[in-house]
Order: structure tokens, then sequence, then C-alpha cells
């Protein structure tokens, strides 16, 4: 577990250097767009991918690991979105935008070390391609219960999906071996 918990900060810190450069160059511009609307950029996010991964072209030129530290920003921005409502402020100062990063991603960082611990880093074993169908997967699960209004009678929330493929793109990057 101490090989992973390495793995996944060296991620998340890659992840959060360049939401702190986009920070930087385009201010919290994110906060306009409700948490629905990040849904569908992760949805572009991972279906790019799937694709990529299907055809075994690219022609944009942005890699599949650019692509799952978007979802890993993406997931933060929507959590952030979804949890501080009192911010009314669209644009929120560089600091206070990485403050709430760190906040969210050490509560990703968290819920994995308890899920790794029940499931015993079953991630491993996994292919990255399955990976991408998860997050799919939960994307679909989102947009559904986005379009109830929220509203789920047996299932988790929308915050936990979002964590959820947050912590597969990060497991995806380390598979990848992106933190090397």
């Amino acid at each position: 577990m101490s090989k992973t918990n390495t793995e996944y900060t060296n991620v998340i810190n890659v992840c959060r250097e360049l939401f702190s450069k986009k920070t930087k160059d385009y201010g919290t511009a994110w906060r306009i767009l409700r948490p629905s609307s990040l849904t569908d950029q992760l949805f572009i996010k991972a279906n790019r991918i799937r694709t990529i991964q299907e055809t075994g072209e690219n022609k944009v030129g942005e890699t599949i690991e650019d692509e799952f530290v978007a979802i890993v920003n993406y997931c933060i921005m929507a959590i952030i979105q979804l949890n501080e409502k009192e911010l009314v402020e669209l644009e929120l100062p560089h600091k206070q935008a990485e403050e709430l990063y760190d906040k969210y991603a050490t509560e990703a960082y968290e819920l994995m070390k308890r899920k790794n611990h029940d499931y015993g880093e079953a991630w491993r074993d996994m292919r990255v391609g399955s990976l991408t169908d998860l997050i799919l997967q939960k994307i679909f699960r989102v947009k559904q219960i986005e379009d109830n209004k929220g509203k789920t009678i047996a299932s988790e929330g929308i915050d936990a999906s979002y964590f959820d493929m947050l912590n597969y793109a990060v497991f995806a990057l380390i598979l990848m071996n992106f933190d090397k």
C-alpha cells in the first residue's frame, strides 16, 4: 500500500500542477459551469480515451494520459461546484482555488485508502480500458441522477461518483506508469 500512496500522490501532484497553471492562465472560469456541464466534459474526455483505445489512432495530439489528467481535474471542479454552494463569486483567488483543490484531492485520497483496504488493490490487475469503461459507466449514472434532479432511491449521490471517477483516472495513470 505504501507504493500506492506514493504513486497516487505523485499523480495528484502532476494534476494539481496543471490545475494551478491553468488557473493562473484562465482564472476560475470553470466556476460558470453547472455540475451537469462538467459531467458532459467528463464524457467528452472519457469517450475520446475509449475511441483512441479502440482505434489506436490519435488525430488531435493530446495523449490518453492528458485526458486522464483532465478527468481528475474536472472531477475536482465538479465536486467543488457541488459542495461549495456558499461560494457565489465566479472568480476565486488563486490560493483559494488551490486550497479547495487540495481539500477534495485529500478527500479522494482518503477514500482510495479505505477502498483499497477493502478491495485489496484489485485495480492493479485491471486493464486501463476497463477503468475507462468504469468511468464512462459512472458518467452515465451521474447523467441519469442529474436528469432525476439529484434524487436516488438506492444509490450513492453524484459526488460519490465523481470521487470514484477521479480515483479510477488516477489508477489508470498509475498503471500507465505516468508517475515516473
